[in-house]
C-alpha cells in the first residue's frame, strides 16, 4: 500500500512542474488527477493494460468535454450530449468498459465543474502528462514483481495445507461436518484467480521496469506453478467430499491417513517460501508425506477412505509439479503402494 501513494505523490507534483514549466499551463488540474487515477488503480495490483485504458479514457473524456463545451456552454442537455459523445467515441476507439467509463466520467466533470477558460485541448494534454508520468513512476519506482506473486502463492498454498488438515481433524473427530464447512469455505475462495492475476501485474511490472529485469527466472517459477497448484486445490477439493461421504457412512478410516494428511499439510506449508529455490528437501518432505501409506494401512478401510488416499497422492504428484518437476518425474518421486 505505502508504494503506490509514494508513486501518486511524486508523480502528481512532477506532473504539475511539468504541466505549468514546460507548457506553461497556468492551472492544469487534470496533470495530477491522471497520475492519481492511473497509479491509484487497485493500489499495486494494477494491469499495465488497465493503466493504459485509464490514460486514454481520461484523455479522450476531457479532450471532448473541453472542446464541446467551449463550443455550446453547459447545462443539463450539454452534459448528457458530452457524456454520449466521449462514451462513443471510447466505443469507436474499440475501448474497453474501463476506457468507456472513465471517458464519459471525465467529460462530465469537465463539463459540470470547470470554467471553459483554457484552450480547448490543454486539459487533454494535461491528462495525457500526468498519464505517461504515473506510467513512468510504475517503471522507475516498482513494486517487487516475484514479491508479489509470492504473496498470492502463499496464500493458495495455505488453503490447501488448511484443507488437508481440517480433512485430519474431521477424521479424527469422525465429523462430516466439519470436512462440509472447509470444503465451503475453500469453494467460497477465489485464490487461484488472484493468484493469475498477480502474475499478470508481475510480468506487466516487469516490462516496464528495467530494475527488476533479473528477478525474471523466480517469476518464471511461479508462473510455471500456477496449474499444478490450482489442480491441487481442485483434488483437496475431491478429498474433502470424499472425506465427507467416509464419515458420513460411518466407514472406517485408517490411522494412517489423517496422519498422512497432516504430514503432507506440513510439507506444503513449508513449500510457499522454497517456491523456486531449496527445492529438494520440499521434494522429499513432499514424497515421505504420500509414501507414509502403503497397502496394509489401507485394508481396513472403506471405498471413500482408499480415495482419499488416492488424492493425497494426487495432491503431492501436483505440488511436486509445481516444484517444476513433468509428470512423469513428479510420479516416480511416489513409490508404488503395496
Amino acid at each position: 500500500m505505502a508504494l503506490p501513494i509514494l508513486q501518486c505523490g511524486i508523480a502528481a507534483g512532477v506532473a504539475w512542474l511539468v504541466a505549468t514549466r514546460v507548457f506553461g499551463h497556468e492551472r492544469p488540474f487534470f496533470a495530477p488527477i491522471a497520475v492519481i487515477i492511473c497509479i491509484g488503480v487497485g493500489l499495486g495490483q494494477r494491469r499495465l493494460r488497465r493503466v493504459v485504458e485509464l490514460v486514454v479514457g481520461v484523455s479522450v473524456g476531457i479532450g471532448i468535454g473541453d472542446l464541446i463545451v467551449l463550443a455550446i456552454g453547459t447545462g443539463p442537455w450539454q452534459i448528457a450530449l458530452v457524456v454520449v459523445l466521449a462514451m462513443t467515441a471510447a466505443v469507436l476507439l474499440d475501448g474497453g468498459p474501463l476506457i468507456t467509463v472513465q471517458s464519459g466520467a471525465s467529460a462530465v466533470l469537465v463539463a459540470a465543474l470547470l470554467p471553459a477558460n483554457q484552450s480547448g485541448l490543454d486539459r487533454m494534454v494535461d491528462a495525457l502528462i500526468g498519464g505517461l508520468l504515473g506510467l513512468a513512476a510504475v517503471a522507475l519506482l516498482p513494486g517487487n514483481p516475484p514479491e508479489v506473486a509470492r504473496r498470492h502463492a502463499r496464500q493458495m498454498i495455505m488453503a490447501l495445507a488448511s484443507g488437508l488438515t481440517t480433512a485430519a481433524d474431521a477424521i479424527d473427530a469422525r465429523d462430516p461436518d466439519v470436512a462440509v464447512r472447509e470444503l465451503r469455505r475453500i469453494q467460497s475462495q477465489q485464490a487461484i484467480e488472484e493468484y493469475r492475476d498477480a502474475l499478470r501485474t508481475a510480468r506487466d511490472i516487469l516490462a516496464i521496469a528495467p530494475v527488476h529485469w533479473r528477478q525474471r527466472q523466480p517469476l518464471r517459477a511461479y508462473i510455471s506453478a500456477a496449474e499444478p497448484l490450482d489442480s491441487a486445490l481442485r483434488n483437496v477439493r475431491v478429498l474433502l467430499r470424499r472425506t465427507r461421504s467416509a464419515l458420513a457412512d460411518d466407514e472406517p478410516v485408517p490411522a494412517a491417513i489423517p496422519a498422512a494428511l497432516r504430514q503432507l499439510s506440513a510439507a506444503t506449508t513449508s513449500f510457499g517460501d522454497h517456491l523456486w529455490h531449496d527445492r529438494s528437501a520440499v521434494r522429499q518432505a513432499i514424497g515421505e508425506a504420500a509414501a507414509s501409506i502403503d497397502a496394509d494401512d489401507l485394508a481396513g478401510g472403506g471405498f471413500s477412505a482408499q480415495v482419499v488416499a488416492a488424492q493425497l497422492r494426487s495432491v503431492a504428484v501436483d505440488l511436486l509439479q509445481a516444484t517444476g518437476l513433468r509428470h512423469e518425474e513428479a510420479r516416480a518421486v511416489l513409490p508404488p503402494i503395496t
